[in-house]
């Protein structure tokens, strides 16, 4: 009796040393399967590079601005002249349709320069300003020539049917002299 009881122990043993190895094969291959699936899902690398958008400030003089190009969007980055800083923040007392002020849309620890989206935020056309010798509309900033809608020196909306201000997309100076946005 004794050695039924030590064969049945014995199969037992060699049962769940089965059941082990059943299922780490089945985990195995279930992680085989599942990391091509999630993996797929990760942004390829060109979609990666165009996430970011690096823009040298250092040329740009006070008063002047450029475009530049943001995940394929119109990017305009303006240096604010002390004049225009001063208009911008005594307007930022006004009612406006989105009320924000200079330094909410600057960011912190910037000063002078302006970086905003150059979308409409009314139906998406590219509003003038940004070039030399572009109509600037009534408050001497943006002015979307679709629709009329006018933006103040900030970008903030202030006539025509636009619901909000220019968006000022995430931006973090990478160096004194670049911003990189994104």
């Amino acid at each position: 009796m004794a050695s039924t009881a030590e064969g049945a122990q014995d199969g037992v043993r060699r049962r769940d040393w089965i059941h082990i190895a059943a299922i780490s094969t089945a985990g195995v291959g279930g992680a085989s399967v599942l990391f091509p699936l999630v993996s797929q899902m990760a942004p390829t690398k060109d979609v990666l590079a165009a996430s970011t958008t690096d823009v040298d400030v250092s040329s740009i003089e006070p008063g002047q601005s450029i475009k530049a190009t943001f995940r394929d969007q119109p990017l305009f980055v303006k240096r604010l002249t002390p004049a225009e800083i001063a208009e911008a923040q005594a307007d930022d007392s006004v009612d406006m349709r989105d009320p924000e002020t200079l330094a909410d849309r600057l960011g912190e620890g910037n000063a002078d320069v302006l970086v905003t989206l150059g979308v409409c935020t009314h139906l998406g056309c590219v509003p003038l300003g940004a070039g030399e010798g572009e109509d600037k509309g009534e408050f001497d900033g943006y002015f979307c020539p679709c629709h009329g809608s006018h933006y103040d020196i900030a970008g903030r909306i202030r006539k025509g049917p636009a619901p909000t201000n220019l968006a000022v997309p995430e931006f973090e100076f990478a160096s004194e002299s670049v911003i990189r946005v994104g």
